[in-house]
C-alpha cells in the first residue's frame, strides 16, 4: 500500500487514492479514522511560510481530529487554511480548550468513571488545539485541581463534576446521531462545515456526514450511517438520485427526514413527492436559523 507523510502530524501513514483526494490512514489527526486532502492542494500547504505552518499546522491536525472523532468527514483543500483560521469551531481560550479535552472523554468514555487511555499522550496535544505538549499538561492539571478529571500515567477518567460539566457543553446530554446528506458544490459544503454543522450540533444532534463519491461500498458504508441515525438531513440544491434513495430508506425506517434546497434550485427539483417539502433558503447564516428553529421544537 502506498504511503505518505502527513503535513500537519508528521507521520508516515497508508493512504488510498480516490480521484483527485488521498485519504490519509489512522495518522495522529485521526487515530482511528482518516481524512482527505487534495491531491494538488499537498504541495501548495508545504509551500506555505514558516509561520503559518507553525500557527496552523497544529490547529488543521486538532480540527482534524475533532471532526473525524465526531464521525464527520474531512476533505481538505488549501482554501480551507483561511476557513479553519476563522471557524468558530476553533477554540482560543484555555477554558474552550479545557471543555474539547472533558468533551472528548465524555465521547469515548461512556459514563463518570470509567477509564480512557491515550496510547500517545506526548503527541496528543491535538486534543486541544494546542501548540505543544506543554500546554495540553497544564489542560490536565489544571482540569485534575478543579476534580473534573483523574490521571494515572495514560488513564483518564471523569469524574462526576467533569462528566457534568462535559455533558452541559454539550447541551445537557448525550447527542443523537444524525446523518447529514450534504451539497455536492465544495463551497455549500464548506459553508455547511463552518455555519450550520455546528448548529445542528448546538441542538443536541452529532452530524456524521454521509461521503459524496459513488460506489457500492460506500453506499453501503452511507446506508449503515443511515440506519443508526435519529434523524436525516438532507439537502436537495444538487442532488444526485443517491440522496433521494437515501431519504427514502431513511422514511422506511421511520427515520425523521429533514429535506433543504437553496432558493435558486427550489423550483428546479426533479421530484415531486407529499412527503419531500424541502425548506428552502438563501444562505448558510438562514439556513443554520431554520435548523435551529425546526430541531428545538
Amino acid at each position: 500500500m502506498e504511503k505518505k507523510r502527513c503535513l500537519f502530524c508528521d507521520a508516515i501513514v497508508p493512504i488510498q487514492v480516490k480521484g483527485d483526494y488521498d485519504y490519509y490512514e489512522n495518522c495522529l489527526c485521526s487515530p482511528d479514522g482518516k481524512y482527505g486532502m487534495q491531491q494538488a492542494s499537498y504541495e501548495a500547504y508545504h509551500a506555505l511560510s514558516y509561520q503559518i505552518k507553525h500557527e496552523m499546522f497544529p490547529i488543521i491536525s486538532a480540527y482534524i481530529r475533532e471532526l473525524t472523532d465526531c464521525g464527520e468527514q474531512v476533505e481538505l483543500s488549501i482554501e480551507d487554511v483561511e476557513l479553519i483560521r476563522h471557524s468558530p469551531r476553533v477554540p482560543v481560550t484555555i477554558e474552550d480548550k479545557s471543555t474539547r479535552l472533558l468533551q472528548f472523554f465524555y465521547r469515548h468514555a461512556g459514563a463518570p468513571g470509567k477509564a480512557v487511555v491515550l496510547h500517545q499522550l506526548p503527541k496528543s496535544f491535538n486534543l486541544t488545539y494546542s501548540p505543544n505538549l506543554q500546554e495540553l499538561i497544564y489542560i490536565i492539571e489544571k482540569l485534575k485541581d478543579e476534580q473534573m478529571l483523574e490521571r494515572m500515567g495514560s488513564t483518564f477518567k471523569l469524574t462526576e463534576a467533569g462528566w457534568k460539566a462535559a455533558e452541559v457543553s454539550l447541551g445537557g446530554k448525550l447527542l443523537k446521531p444524525c446523518c447529514v446528506l450534504l451539497p455536492a458544490d465544495e463551497e455549500r459544503r464548506r459553508e455547511w462545515f463552518d455555519k450550520v454543522l455546528p448548529v445542528i450540533e448546538q441542538c443536541g444532534y452529532l452530524p456524521q456526514v454521509a461521503e459524496k463519491a459513488a460506489g457500492e461500498k460506500r453506499a453501503d458504508t452511507n446506508l449503515k450511517l443511515i440506519a443508526g441515525s435519529k434523524l436525516v438531513i438532507a439537502d436537495l440544491t444538487d442532488a444526485s438520485p443517491e440522496v433521494y434513495m437515501a431519504g427514502g430508506y431513511a422514511f422506511g425506517l421511520d427515520i425523521p427526514v429533514i429535506w433543504t434546497v437553496e432558493q435558486s434550485a427550489a423550483g428546479k427539483l426533479p421530484v415531486a413527492s407529499e412527503q419531500i417539502r424541502p425548506f428552502s433558503w438563501n444562505s448558510s447564516e438562514e439556513l443554520a436559523l431554520i435548523l435551529k428553529q425546526r430541531l428545538s421544537v
